[in-house]
């Protein structure tokens, strides 16, 4: 028995430190990338008013992905050394949050669900608009979304053109994207979320031929 609680002890400690220097990293990489690209972004600015090259939208494309790739990066790193606040939350009222948050173009949303789950608010709303961004790069600007209740937890569905199932095994990836202009770490964000909440999360197609992904063992 002591000699359990030892081992424990043990683990706890080697998990403490390895998110000391987990900290530490993305906070360095996060300065010290993010910094040159402020001057890059700040010179573009600057080139826009001296000329007009064809070659500036891709600079600046280019710009903006690496700032999403850091981004996504950071938040892999530090989701799960995050403590979580759980509280009780309307799943109606955060997707629409979300919905006005994500850029969706010409889609629809459809919500079929008065679920309230008790989980971190900040957290959720990431699965969420991960999902809903994942839908409509992957389906188009006018797919449909569709938020529902399973008997253990919810889903979120898309009308769009689905998964191939050869990829079904890899979506939740670390760089796993079918856009060309995903940073491929959207998914794995959201998997990594689901089961810090210890909640279990898995894709399939939907009704409509798209993609479903069911989270489940939700509690209330």
């Amino acid at each position: 028995m002591d000699r359990d609680i030892t081992d424990q002890q043990e683990r706890e400690e080697r998990l403490r430190r390895q998110n000391e220097r987990l900290d530490c990293f993305t906070s360095v990489v996060s300065h010290d990338l993010r910094n040159p690209l402020l001057v890059a972004g700040g010179r573009l600015e600057l080139l826009k008013e001296d000329c007009d090259s064809e070659h500036i939208e891709d600079i600046e494309h280019a710009l903006n992905r690496m700032d999403a790739l850091i981004e996504d990066l950071l938040t892999l790193a530090q989701d799960g050394n995050t403590a979580m606040e759980r509280e009780a939350v309307e799943l109606k009222t955060l997707v629409q949050t979300c919905w006005e948050t994500v850029a969706t173009q010409n889609a629809s949303l459809e919500i079929e669900t008065d679920r309230t789950v008790h989980a971190d608010r900040n957290q959720l709303q990431q699965v969420f608009e991960n999902l809903i961004r994942n839908a409509v790069d992957r389906g188009g600007s006018d797919v449909t979304i569709t938020v529902g209740d399973l008997d253990d937890g919810f889903y979120i569905a898309d009308d769009g053109e689905g998964i191939p199932e050869d990829n079904l095994g890899s979506i939740f990836d670390a760089g796993y994207s079918t856009a060309t202009d995903g940073t491929g770490f959207g998914l794995s964000i959201v998997e990594q979320i689901v089961e810090t909440h210890g909640w279990q999360i898995a894709v399939k197609e939907s009704q409509a031929g798209g993609a479903r992904f069911e989270i489940s063992d939700v509690a209330q």
